[in-house]
């Protein structure tokens, strides 16, 4: 039985009410939402001792509302006395909430409507794509960049190499090592954005066709390390 603006102030819409909130201090669950502060509104007074779960519920948005609140507010009042059948501005704000809302009954058990449930997956999908884009990191590579022959100029190699711009690559520290038979290699570092460089692509469409490979030869990954 779903409970309403007319009868939580029943025995058995106490009933109703106190099994709803059974295991939970809210009426959607552990926070406070605008069905709780309408269902609030309807209750006449603080349920008995016989509703545990209705009272502490009660008494916890008495508190709450009137810590936020200060006064009285529309549709709800901020103590957990019984109020009076006389008290006539009670009445009328209860009159006035219920022409807002234009909802005479409020279905605690009511399936979840088609626009909560599109604002829910905007909300995921939102939360996803943030989530992906924090995730995006960054890595360090060592490269070896090998010339043709012991006649190429190595210093016109490495120009080549730091010539090359795109966006999240950074050129480091560099280095020649003998490889042997009067040849060097070119030892050098760069640090990617993961999402934005691809090493390999980097190395097959960049390094080694024209003009790079005039000096270099070929180029292999040594170390690749996340940041």
């Amino acid at each position: 039985m779903a409970v309403t603006f007319h009868d939580v102030h029943t025995e058995s819409g106490f009933k109703s009410l106190e099994d709803h909130l059974s295991g939970k201090p809210y009426i959607s669950g552990d926070a406070l939402t605008k069905d709780d502060i309408k269902v609030y509104g309807a209750v006449v007074e603080k349920p008995g001792d016989a509703y545990p779960n209705a009272s502490k519920w009660y008494e916890s948005l008495s508190e709450q509302l009137a810590a936020s609140f200060p006064g009285q507010a529309v549709g709800v009042r901020f103590t957990s006395q019984p109020i009076p059948a006389s008290s006539a501005p009670v009445e009328e704000n209860k009159k006035e909430a219920a022409a807002a809302d234009d909802d005479d009954d409020l279905d605690l058990f009511g399936d979840e409507t088609e626009e909560d449930k599109k604002a829910a997956e905007a909300r995921e999908a939102a939360k996803k794509a943030s989530s992906k884009k924090k995730e995006s990191g960054k890595s360090s590579i060592l490269l070896d960049v090998k010339p043709w022959d012991d006649e190429t100029d190595m210093k016109k190699l490495e120009e080549t190499v730091r010539s090359i711009h795109m966006e999240g690559l950074t050129w480091g520290a560099s280095k020649l090592v003998a490889v042997g038979y009067g040849i060097k290699k070119l030892q050098i570092m760069m640090t990617i954005v993961d999402d934005l460089v691809s090493v390999d692509n980097l190395i097959e469409d960049y390094l080694t066709v024209e003009p790079a490979n005039e000096y270099i030869q070929s180029c292999d990954i040594v170390a690749f390390n996340k940041i």
